[in-house]
């Protein structure tokens, strides 16, 4: 499958911040499942409404071009602790110069990683999600966040999403 840099991109949400507004085009995300709680420490912020987190990620800049999915990856793991090769994860999920061809294809390794099945793919199809996928999909990342652990997800669109 090929994957372009303005169709496809993974990020690592290091802090999130709930917000109005929606979220357009496609939208598929591997969450920490809510029943797991991470020992990573959450800064958390209420005070002024806005229901602020912060995630201690230790960031690293992907290498190459094609790297979106395993550098998330290894950014979203690095919460926990984990220092991770990038280069070993890429393998493992299948990334060539066409990038990762899925969020199930990170699923695993997160799994893997964390040595837990506290990950799990989540995916809106429709090209824009309604008010109750954005929710849902608000709230999980918020439980996520909470729980110590950060969010991987790849966002699907086109250069004005």
């Amino acid at each position: 499958m090929r994957t372009d840099l303005i169709r496809k991109s993974a990020l690592t949400v290091a802090g999130i911040a709930a917000t109005a507004g929606g979220i357009a085009g496609p939208a598929i995300a591997a969450q920490a499942s809510p029943a797991e709680k991470a020992a990573s420490s959450v800064t958390t912020n209420r005070g002024h409404g806005h229901g602020e987190r912060e995630l201690n990620v230790r960031y690293e800049a992907q290498p190459n071009f094609y790297y979106c999915g395993p550098a998330a990856t290894r950014n979203a793991l690095s919460v926990q602790g984990k220092d991770i090769d990038v280069d070993a994860m890429a393998r493992e999920m299948g990334t060539t110069e066409d990038g990762t061809n899925s969020i199930n294809d990170i699923t695993p390794v997160l799994n893997k990683e964390t040595g837990k099945d506290v990950y799990r793919s989540v995916e809106i199809k429709d090209r824009k999600a309604d008010d109750k996928q954005t929710d849902k999909l608000r709230a999980d990342v918020v439980e996520t966040v909470d729980g110590g652990r950060a969010v991987v997800a790849n966002i699907a669109g086109t250069a004005v999403d």
